[in-house]
């Protein structure tokens, strides 16, 4: 028997060699590839998906579907994933990056900073919102309500993005730490908080009374998901905090028993939130914030670096799958509507990338306590990255539409035309959010290399590093410290109330 005939190359196999060989050619260079060449993981791991994928080499090759059907099926071998199983796997993994967040905030954050929180989460989100409304409105000759829905998937900044593009390199230190703490909050609260924009425009298309989508929306959506989510999350953090320090102050647990504690205890805040229906998001990051925000967990498990594990190993393995299954075939007019275009998909981009932030934060960063000058405001505008979450909201929607619960069918039904605005909606809303995500991911993961380039040659060149982009003092127009000129405190946990 020749060799070739006992090897088993089926594509889960495959799978297991190429992206372990990803992650761990990146971990070989990951400091350099930080610190010099100012990437992050996301758009790697997301270009070296779309490579290995279907679309290019075709070494991984799940097969995707949408309402026309599925595509890649002449791909021999070809797997992948059905809805329900990637909308659990995104809720699990914006579930533990934000119950992260929550962890890593100082102690007593939302105590001292709530109020730069609620204006990024009110007046930024909304206008976000709406104007990302409009633009599928105009652009792709949707209905209104169904536009509300896209848009809503568009509007949480994405933890995962957020956290490997502001921290752990050479460039956060250029960053000020309030600037950098309130971008990670803003990320951890508003993948929960979309949840009410998101149920506006579902309700709305499942709903003919008006009386009953205003009572639903209260009711189910901001009482019972969103207020009683963070109340229920807290009470979950706070009480494993206790429970802790109870099993640790009597030497129960070991060193190595902290980390699993930590998984453990965002996986179960993601379990709990499900069975009762609440807000996911919200209920894994009240966890997190309850469980550290006496800072006594932070302190102990400081030199862990549990959050760049997570992002290195979920994360990153995740965007590489992504890019093995964003559906380049539903972007033309033959597969769904004659609006759907590439170039009306570049162009919502280039607006969403340009009017969904970027105005309302310049245009109210005077009541933002944590930033201080006009360039923050930019700099804060800009850094709204839309990824894992955006998808996962995606996905709830269409179950919603489709099924009438939070569980979405395999794969869309096939519709004919014409379609209803149902219909339309159910199809347009994968396509859309897969493109601006994508889209998301490379222009923000790349703004670190671009600000960093700009940032080297408009300075003399006395005053350049060495290295190209190599410097290490803060941003021009950012003001380091946290009030004033004074000087910022090397860890801001350690200040007082």
């Amino acid at each position: 028997m020749a060799v070739w005939e006992v090897i088993e190359a089926t594509p889960p196999h495959v799978t297991y060699i190429l992206i372990p060989t990803f992650l761990v050619s990146y971990t070989l260079f990951a400091t350099f590839i930080r610190n010099r060449l100012h990437l992050s993981e996301p758009p790697i791991a997301l270009l070296f998906g779309i490579l290995v994928g279907p679309r290019v080499l075709g070494w991984l090759t799940p097969i995707v579907c949408d309402v026309n059907g599925c595509a890649d099926k002449s791909a021999v071998g070809g797997w992948g994933w059905g809805d329900q199983v990637l909308q659990e796997t995104t809720r699990v993994i914006v579930g533990i990056q934000v119950f992260a967040v929550g962890v890593e905030l100082p102690k007593f954050y939302m105590s001292r900073h709530g109020r730069s929180v609620a204006m990024l989460l009110g007046p930024v989100m909304t206008f976000g919102w709406l104007i990302c409304s409009l633009f599928v409105y105009w652009l792709f000759n949707t209905d209104f309500r169904a536009a509300l829905v896209v848009a809503a998937c568009l509007t949480p900044t994405d933890p995962v993005l957020a956290a490997s593009i502001i921290s752990n390199s050479q460039f956060s230190s250029r960053v000020p730490k309030r600037i950098k703490h309130m971008l990670a909050a803003e990320s951890g609260c508003n993948d929960g908080i979309s949840f009410p924009f998101l149920f506006i425009g579902l309700y709305t298309l499942t709903e003919s009374n008006a009386a009953s989508v205003a009572k639903n929306w209260f009711l189910m959506t901001l009482l019972w998901q969103c207020a009683f989510g963070i109340f229920i999350g807290l009470v979950i953090g706070m009480a494993s905090n206790r429970v802790l320090r109870f099993s640790a102050g009597r030497k129960y647990i070991d060193e190595p028993g902290f980390t699993v504690f930590y998984l453990l205890l965002a996986v179960l805040s993601v379990g709990i939130a499900s069975i009762l229906n609440t807000d996911d998001f919200l209920v894994a990051f009240g966890c997190g914030y309850g469980f550290a925000r006496d800072g006594w967990f932070s302190k102990r498990t400081e030199k862990t670096q549990l959050p760049s594990i997570i992002d290195l190993l979920l994360n990153s393995a995740m965007f590489v799958y992504l890019g093995t299954i964003i559906p380049w075939h539903t972007f033309s007019p033959a597969s769904i509507t004659p609006s759907v275009t590439p170039g009306r998909l570049i162009a919502f981009l280039v607006l969403v990338l340009l009017f969904r932030r970027i105005p309302i934060v310049l245009a109210t960063w005077r009541w933002i306590p944590d930033i201080h000058t006009w360039t923050e405001a930019f700099f804060c505008g800009h850094f709204g990255p839309m990824g894992l979450g955006g998808l996962f909201l995606a996905i709830e929607a269409r179950a919603v539409l489709e099924t009438g619960s939070s569980a979405p069918l395999p794969h869309p039904p096939p519709y004919g035309r014409p379609y209803s605005d149902k219909e339309k909606a159910i199809q347009i809303i994968w396509p859309l959010v897969c493109f601006i995500v994508f889209g998301s991911t490379i222009v923000h993961g790349m703004s670190v290399l671009v600000l960093s380039i700009i940032s080297h040659y408009s300075r003399p060149k006395s005053h350049r590093s060495a290295s190209l982009a190599g410097e290490t003092d803060p941003l021009s127009g950012m003001v380091h410290g946290v009030g004033g000129g004074e000087s910022e405190p090397e860890d801001e946990s350690d200040i007082e109330d």
